[in-house]
């Protein structure tokens, strides 16, 4: 752990809620903390209101805002008082807590508080920060999992066993806080899940977060389950495009719609691929449920896309019943699959989508293999898995999705691309949500557009080496191709068109 807080860094940063935002992003910025939209963080601040009256508020992270890039208006001013009575009922359903969030918030306009405002305004610390830390989920994703936090941490953390998101948890950890909590206390243990730290400034909470998961990291280091070797790997070789176009071709046709599949090759992943026991380790669950939305609960091993779809199918047949309302299937297609020619392969609806798969299933891959290193990785239930995967609030931003642009999930090759024509055709093609490979014997034409849906390549097509390997850097970043402008060309004068080569 790096503790990256910096005086004057932190004096750019106005107020209470200007220094939630600076340690906010300084979290957001380490990823073996958070990752893509993971954690949350809160203060509490008193304000008057336009009576002349105090209200005391929750200013927590909202829905959708990345905590890296959070601005002053991610955040949700909710009443305090408000959720904390909300923590003392008995029972409060998911879509019914999210609406008390909303209408007791300050400001109309802003996003929709994080699901574990509760569990935030119940802490009595001005400033709470969580995140997923890697070695946390580690350490607790293991047999054995609570003596292990008991003995790195004794009376500093409270200790909470696996609860779902929502207001369950937020209510349960309200409990024990109550009836565990002590000056020492500094930080919560959620297994399976996170950690969280508070404080009474910005730089405590943070501080303390920093302190606390570096103490995993050491406990780790002193296990000889932290520093992972991938040095030996041999790289995979050959072309592959026709092979991975394939995979993507069955998959997608199993989601019943276009994804974009980018396969990750190194060194990493070649060494989990390599792993005697990968039939074993890989099919235990994510690391933490959140991931389930994005990663499914499973990884596809080899490329049979019907056996998955079979295996799916009955995984939900066994669970749906069991739910308290009736569910309906998500696509059975994988979002992960491993495989020792073509690496570990991400898809998605998007570009964006299939790198954020990459980076979660990435993390994933060093979790597995320290856990395996203290002594066996072990993730919940499936039962778990399958109801934060069908959880009503994420069946409800489903709904609320709206339709794709018409070219999702779709790339084009688009020749001539850095200027004129293809330039403009480049453009097009991104507005209606394409993902692009796009050559040009102009160097400019690797910087023309950025993002994760564009991939810029100088090459020459009249050499035909050179053409070859653009197509394999494009079949490996989104996993094949659906579309061809082929806008560069050289007309000498007095050839016939079907004369040329």
């Amino acid at each position: 752990m790096k503790n990256l807080w910096d005086d004057h860094e932190a004096s750019q940063y106005e107020g209470d809620l200007g220094l939630r935002v600076y340690t906010s992003r300084l979290l957001g910025r380490d990823k073996s903390l958070v990752l893509h939209g993971g954690g949350n963080t809160s203060v509490k601040i008193r304000e008057t209101n336009r009576l002349g009256d105090e209200i005391d508020l929750l200013y927590v992270k909202g829905s959708g805002w990345d905590l890296e890039t959070i601005e002053a208006g991610g955040f949700a001013p909710v009443h305090l008082d408000h959720l904390i009575r909300l923590a003392d009922l008995p029972e409060l359903d998911d879509i019914g807590m999210v609406n008390e969030l909303r209408t007791h918030m300050t400001d109309a306009g802003a996003p929709t508080p994080s699901v574990e405002a509760i569990l935030h305004a119940t802490i009595p610390h001005r400033y709470v920060d969580h995140t997923h830390a890697d070695a946390i989920v580690t350490i607790t994703n293991t047999d054995g999992g609570m003596e292990r936090i008991e003995a790195i941490y004794g009376d500093d953390v409270i200790i909470i066993p696996y609860v779902m998101p929502g207001f369950d948890l937020a209510r349960e950890c309200a409990r024990r806080f109550k009836s565990e909590a002590g000056p020492q206390t500094i930080g919560m243990v959620l297994l399976n899940h996170g950690i969280f730290s508070f404080g009474e400034t910005a730089r405590e909470s943070y501080e303390r977060m920093i302190a606390l998961v570096q103490r995993a990291e050491d406990y780790l280091e002193a296990q000889r389950a932290w520093r992972l070797d991938f040095s030996a790997q041999e790289p995979l070789t050959g072309p592959r495009r026709i092979e991975r176009a394939e995979l993507r071709l069955a998959a997608s046709r199993a989601a019943g719609f276009p994804m974009v599949m980018h396969c990750s090759e190194d060194a990493r992943s070649r060494h989990f691929l390599a792993q005697p026991r990968l039939e074993t380790i890989s099919q235990q669950g994510p690391a933490t449920p959140d991931h389930v939305i994005r990663t499914k609960a499973l990884p596809l091993i080899g490329r049979d896309i019907d056996g998955y779809v079979a295996a799916y199918r009955a995984y939900f047949d066994r669970f749906a019943p069991l739910s308290r309302v009736e569910r309906t299937m998500l696509d059975p297609a994988p979002r992960v699959v491993l495989d020792e020619r073509l690496g570990v392969c991400a898809l998605g609806r998007t570009p964006k989508d299939s790198r954020i798969v990459a980076d979660i299933y990435g993390h994933t891959i060093d979790i597995i293999l320290r856990a395996e290193a203290l002594g066996g990785y072990r993730a919940l239930p499936m039962a778990d898995l399958f109801e934060m995967e069908y959880w009503d609030l994420e069946q409800a931003k489903l709904k609320r999705a709206g339709t794709p642009p018409e070219f999702a999930g779709e790339v084009a090759l688009v020749t001539g691309a850095a200027s004129g024509i293809g330039h403009a055709c480049c453009a097009a093609l991104l507005a209606r949500g394409a993902a692009i490979v796009a050559l040009d014997i102009d160097a400019a034409v690797e910087t023309a557009f950025s993002g994760p849906a564009y991939l810029g390549i100088t090459a020459d097509l009249t050499q035909p080496a050179t053409l070859e390997s653009a197509l394999e850097v494009g079949s490996q970043r989104f996993g094949g191709l659906d579309m061809l402008i082929l806008n560069a060309g050289v007309f000498p004068g007095g050839t016939p068109i079907a004369a040329l080569d």
